[in-house]
């Protein structure tokens, strides 16, 4: 099943954008799937259904089935129980319950997934998320400590209570079953990501930002669309100036990416099923790149050097820091981070050097002695 992310600038209209994507799809006979918290689009047919992530609700569920699992524990500290009416969700609540939803629709009976995610910055941080947790996750409770889970039942009986750890350690298998699913939706090659943007001074600063984040996590940039084009007939001085503005901003961002879809302005905001039409972006004959990959370009036969090439559109050197961290790489560009598990190749080498491309980041190892016999 494709899945399409659609995220953009803050008021770029790129929930309207979706609603109309998900619309034309299902309008062409494909069963459609919108994942948004605010759009709602019009029935068509039975192809286009709706499915909403709800935070508050989440969280409370969520918040309460950990306070059960840890209910031994709360009795020893004599806590009181949390009740449903008395729970407000927190900061986050909405990344978690989006995570969730994008896991729960790549599972359904759908040709087509749709998701309205949250603007730029923010949409990037929560691509980001699963892996990120998982790594948390894995460096505070490693799951081959759980071999001590043998000294539980006597300490459990000097205690008098129930350890905790058996349930602690349940519940993080838990959270990275759910997180390993979400990131398998990110990572997968069908998912593309939709880039909304009004033409304007911030768009050409955003769409490098968002090749730049959507690259250090492999996705690729499928379409970006430029929204709220006015009418470039007006004969009123004041509309002729910003139409002029828009297209000379429209031409840097076709200058950039090559293929922009272009959408009007209506004047108004979009109501109804024909309003919606005029706002579909034409699907794209083909993506605009293939995602980033990450490869190992073995070299023995010259010096015994591996050279890894990792993509990274619209990097400069100046916004660039590379660190080794035991089997890790971890990777800064401006304001992003990412930490790169090493091939089992390159575990035993040595990073002896790195330099950008064109936008592609070559990273040179050497060997450690008794890896392997250089090529005379």
């Amino acid at each position: 099943m494709r899945i399409i992310l659609v995220t953009g600038l803050g008021g770029a209209g790129r929930t309207t954008v979706a609603a109309a994507t998900a619309l034309a799809e299902a309008r062409a006979g494909r069963r459609v799937l919108l994942v948004s918290e605010d759009a709602d689009p019009p029935a068509d047919g039975g192809n286009l259904r709706v499915l909403r992530p709800e935070p508050a609700a989440d969280f409370r569920r969520e918040f309460l089935a950990l306070q059960a699992r840890s209910g031994a524990a709360l009795d020893l500290l004599g806590a009181t129980p949390f009740e449903d009416a008395e729970l407000t969700e927190l900061p986050g609540s909405r990344h978690f319950a989006l995570l969730r939803a994008l896991r729960d629709a790549a599972h359904g009976e759908h040709d087509l997934a749709v998701v309205d995610l949250p603007p730029l910055p923010e949409a990037l941080a929560l691509l980001a998320l699963p892996e990120q947790l998982r790594r948390y996750l894995r460096r505070l409770l490693p799951p081959e400590r759980q071999a001590a889970r043998a000294l539980r039942p006597m300490l459990a009986q000097l205690a008098g209570v129930p350890m905790p750890a058996q349930w602690l350690y349940e519940t993080t298998a838990r959270w990275e079953a759910e997180l390993a699913a979400a990131q398998a939706v990110v990572d997968a090659p069908t998912t593309r990501v939709h880039l909304v943007l009004e033409p304007g001074p911030a768009a050409t600063r955003a769409l490098r930002t968002a090749r730049l984040g959507l690259a250090l996590q492999g996705l690729a940039l499928d379409a970006v669309v430029a929204n709220r084009l006015l009418p470039a007939d007006s004969e009123d001085p004041w509309l002729a100036g910003l139409t002029a503005e828009q297209h000379r901003h429209l031409a840097e961002l076709r200058t950039a990416v090559g293929v922009v879809h272009e959408l009007p302005h209506l004047g108004r905001a979009p109501r109804g099923a024909e309003d919606l039409a005029l706002l579909a972006p034409v699907p794209p004959a083909a993506p605009l790149a293939p995602a980033p990959g990450r490869e190992v370009e073995d070299r023995r036969e010259e010096d015994g050097v591996l050279v890894w090439h990792i993509a990274l559109p619209g990097a400069v050197k100046e916004e660039l820091a590379l660190v080794r961290r035991g089997d890790e790489l971890l990777l800064t560009v401006g304001p992003f981070r990412r930490h790169l598990p090493l091939p089992p190749a390159l575990r035993r080498c040595t990073v002896t050097g790195a330099g950008l491309v064109e936008g592609d980041l070559r990273v040179r190892f050497t060997p450690d002695p008794g890896l392997w016999p250089r090529t005379p």
